[in-house]
């Protein structure tokens, strides 16, 4: 996955509490084998309302989504993420997010950013009035700010998520680090037992 640092642009404000996974990407649209392909079903219900955010072509190209609370709720399905991901998200910030999605996004490379409810509501309601607003989201200094400079707000974020966000490190980067221990782990076993390298 690509390394994330820093990620400058508009905001779709989708002012919703307790979207769900399915709300996310529908379960028809499971089927594919693929992990690219979902942004076209993103919010595909939702879509049919031709005054349903995503519609507005002023937020057209925004990579960052700031929602209610508990985004992301409902089954653990991965299409989710992927789905936000292939649409062109790069954050999500919300007052808290489901465990699980939280996880799948992190190993994606998709930052997910907890505000308190007052800093969203504010983001939201800047994005409704002014949807050109772009804010600057830094992994590094942990911050999210708006643009032109006038606000400024710090996020917490475990060390570990944040070390292979900002490193481009998903589970299997994360194993091959670990390459030259497995290699010498190999050569030690005894040799009635299964050979798991090649």
């Amino acid at each position: 996955m690509d390394a994330f640092k820093t990620v400058k642009g508009k905001v779709l404000p989708l002012n919703r509490a307790d979207v769900d996974t399915d709300q996310i990407i529908p379960a028809q649209y499971m089927k594919r084998i693929e992990r690219t392909g979902y942004g076209q079903f993103l919010f595909d219900a939702w879509r049919k309302d031709p005054n349903f955010v995503l519609n507005d072509p002023h937020y057209r190209g925004a990579p960052i989504l700031v929602a209610g609370r508990n985004f992301g709720s409902g089954s653990s399905r991965e299409h989710a993420p992927w789905a936000l991901q292939d649409y062109g998200f790069k954050v999500m910030i919300a007052p808290s997010f489901a465990d699980i999605f939280r996880n799948n996004c992190a190993k994606l490379g998709l930052l997910t950013v907890v505000l308190p409810q007052d800093d969203v509501d504010y983001l939201n309601a800047r994005a409704e009035e002014t949807p050109s607003m772009e804010v600057v989201v830094d992994l590094v200094t942990q911050t999210v700010s708006l643009a032109a400079g006038t606000w400024s707000r710090h996020f917490d974020i475990d060390p570990f998520v944040k070390h292979c966000l900002l490193n481009g490190l998903d589970d299997i980067s994360l194993t091959l680090e670990k390459a030259g221990a497995i290699a010498e782990f190999e050569i030690k076993r005894a040799d009635f037992k299964p050979v798991t390298v090649g």
